[in-house]
């Protein structure tokens, strides 16, 4: 039987040092379906988002020959350049990345783009900057309707964002069909626990609205590099209430930290992940 869903692979789980096709040969290889390209807020993962057409050209060649695609975007790089920020330097070159990483989507066959839930991060929130930030929001999702690709919040570690009904406020005030919700639910886990709500209620309100989920571990207070299986996330729940609610994109989101046994961490991953979600079939 043909899976009903699909599990792709958080590009910062393999080792930086390697070249695209070394990654996509090691996602395929732990048998994941996709890759999630990083562009964060390093200079280094920036600078992808000017790649000429020849690389452009050359990486879609990558994922036909290897046999992988990479189908998804985690855009953290607004996080040093918030659309919201009250320097309007640091405004101007954030939707300057969001033009240009809708692009770069559109030119790989990437289908969605999870957004940093922030309307701004270095510095203080205001009315100003959460003002901003809504009508910045809508010339994007314009941006994302006129290249057909799907933008999904992404639920942050920071109090702006950090659960579903949160990210939905957001979603209804702009209303458009290519702004939704791409939870994480590591980072849901840990607002649940401080706001003593449930997370699958959590996860009810993004209804008609989740475009796919980001599978991390977390503890209390912590947000990222938890090991799977030594945290408090308890991933049977969230995949069962996110499949009921239509999710079938999922993405296995952990960290190469050193490792050198970094490739069986992928398929460690990809088992227990792929058991959970085997289960809803």
């Amino acid at each position: 039987m043909e899976k009903a869903y699909t599990l792709g692979l958080y590009e910062k789980a393999i080792p930086g040092t390697l070249n695209w096709k070394e990654k996509l040969i090691a996602a395929k290889e732990a048998r994941y379906d996709f890759v999630e390209i990083s562009i964060d807020e390093t200079d280094e993962k920036l600078s992808r988002l000017d790649m000429r057409k020849e690389e452009r050209l050359e990486l879609v060649g990558l994922m036909m020959e290897v046999g992988i695609p990479i189908r998804t975007m985690c855009l953290s790089g607004h996080r040093k350049y918030p659309i919201g920020s009250s320097d309007q330097a640091v405004c101007q070159r954030g939707m300057e990345i969001m033009e240009k990483a809708i692009q770069l989507a559109d030119d790989l066959g990437i289908r969605i783009i999870q957004l940093a839930g922030y309307d701004v991060y270095y510095e203080e929130s205001s009315v100003e900057t959460k003002k901003r930030f809504l009508s910045n929001l809508k010339i994007a999702a314009n941006m994302a309707e006129k290249a057909g690709v799907v933008l999904g919040f992404e639920t942050m570690e920071t109090e702006f964002m950090n659960t579903v009904e949160k990210a939905m406020k957001y979603v209804t005030l702009v209303n458009s069909s290519y702004l939704n919700v791409y939870p994480d639910i590591g980072n849901i886990t840990n607002a649940a626990t401080s706001y003593k709500i449930d997370v699958s209620e959590d996860l009810y309100i993004g209804k008609g609205h989740l475009v796919a989920m980001h599978l991390k571990e977390t503890v209390p207070g912590k947000f990222r590099e938890i090991p799977y299986g030594t945290g408090h996330v308890n991933f049977e729940e969230a995949v069962e209430a996110a499949w009921q609610l239509g999710v079938r994109k999922y993405v296995a989101e952990f960290w190469y930290t050193g490792n050198p046994d970094w490739k069986n961490d992928l398929v460690f991953a990809h088992e227990m992940l792929s058991k959970i979600l085997d289960k809803q079939q």
